[in-house]
């Protein structure tokens, strides 16, 4: 059972999300003319592959936890140079990715992140195409005519920003503050075009069903969000409004634990990843879909972070280069490139003892000890 609830979703999922990231570093270096050696989903052993018409080995291997594209010149999956670059031939240097100019490199290291961004665009807009947004902004889609909304004068359209002073996003937000609140009065900070306006209202009583043939009392403001589906221009305008919205909130936590305004708890490995992907496959198709695409811009992030191995790390390699014209030394490159795999291995060790926190198995070893 564990195996198709949490494993193979896991695969599923991380399995598009790596070759989508690899996928746009092979793309733009085929374009540039570099010779691509081989493009790995996993690392370690082989379990199975074929060559194309262009010589490029296409392989899965044993360690399915992300993946390569190997190109003409590199020593390793890293990128980091080989020895034999000297020693190549006109020819050889043509395909070479480490004998390219400097933006052609730097356009290549920056194909795999964009590819993950825009993944995640195109999985939202046919989410919100198709189905409509499963968490949407605080915008009203539908105002009840006997609702303390329209007496208040709220209208459809209205961006709700705030409630009672707390900033709000998410229309689900308002539910949970006016649930809590158990009738009390609240005031709607709203945005209207330009404006910026301010509403009083006291939610009303309405009494729904239950599923066990009962009913209850709850408290409405007499609003509705504006779930979609969408037309193809308000789905694609969407798709990237929230994309962005999820780049600036990842950059944003990011940041936060790097100046230690946020605990690093939030900071999950494979085994979380693992337990979410089962999690929200078992809910439906749109979970997944929202799932794949907060994650690929994770990955997209993450692969930015300016660390040598990372792609962030060759940007700023080729940034150095650019504004020295000349790239840095053999030695100064390899220092870097151990700098950078000390610092991922660390970062995957540190996020994995956290997932053996979050999920208990730190404790539950303590437990057989103690």
């Amino acid at each position: 059972m564990t195996l198709f609830t949490y494993l193979i979703p896991f695969l599923v999922v991380l399995t598009v999300l790596v070759f989508v990231h690899e996928f746009g570093h092979y793309w733009v270096a085929r374009r540039n003319g570099v010779r691509v050696e081989t493009f790995s989903i996993g690392f370690g052993p082989e379990l199975f592959g074929f060559n194309d018409r262009h010589g490029t080995r296409w392989k899965f291997s044993a360690v399915p936890l992300g993946g390569y594209v190997k190109m003409f010149g590199d020593a390793d999956a890293a990128s980091s140079p080989s020895a034999s670059l000297d020693g190549m031939t006109e020819d050889q240097r043509s395909v070479s990715f480490h004998h390219k100019p400097v933006g052609q490199r730097a356009a290549i290291a920056a194909a795999g992140p964009i590819a993950n961004f825009l993944f995640s665009i195109v999985a939202l807009f046919f989410l919100f195409l198709i189905g409509g947004h499963p968490f949407p902004p605080a915008v009203v889609g539908d105002v009840s005519a006997d609702g303390a909304a329209a007496e208040a004068g709220i209208r459809p359209g209205d961006r709700i920003t705030s409630i009672d002073g707390n900033a709000v996003d998410r229309f689900a937000e308002l539910g949970v503050a006016v649930r809590g609140g158990n009738g009390k009065a609240v005031t709607l900070g709203v945005e209207r075009g330009d404006e910026a306006l301010s509403f009083a209202l006291t939610p009303r009583q309405d009494t729904v069903p239950t599923a066990d043939g009962g009913s209850a009392t709850i408290w409405r403001l007499g609003i509705a969000a504006d779930t979609g589906p969408y037309g193809v221009v308000e789905a694609a305008r969407m798709s990237v409004s929230e994309s962005w919205a999820i780049v600036s909130m990842t950059a944003s936590a990011l940041g936060q634990m790097v100046s230690g305004q946020r605990g690093t708890e939030d900071l999950g490995g494979p085994l979380r990843i693992a337990q979410m992907s089962g999690e929200v496959y078992q809910v439906g198709i749109v979970a997944l879909l929202w799932f794949m695409a907060i994650l690929s811009i994770n990955l997209g992030l993450i692969n930015l972070v300016p660390i040598p191995m990372l792609d962030g790390g060759h940007l700023l390699f080729c940034a150095i280069e650019a504004i020295r014209g000349r790239p840095l030394g053999a030695r100064a490159q390899e220092y870097g490139f151990r700098l950078g795999l000390a610092l991922v291995l660390t970062l995957m060790l540190f996020a994995t003892w956290n997932d053996l926190v979050q999920l208990k198995v730190v404790a539950f070893f303590k437990g057989l000890v103690s």
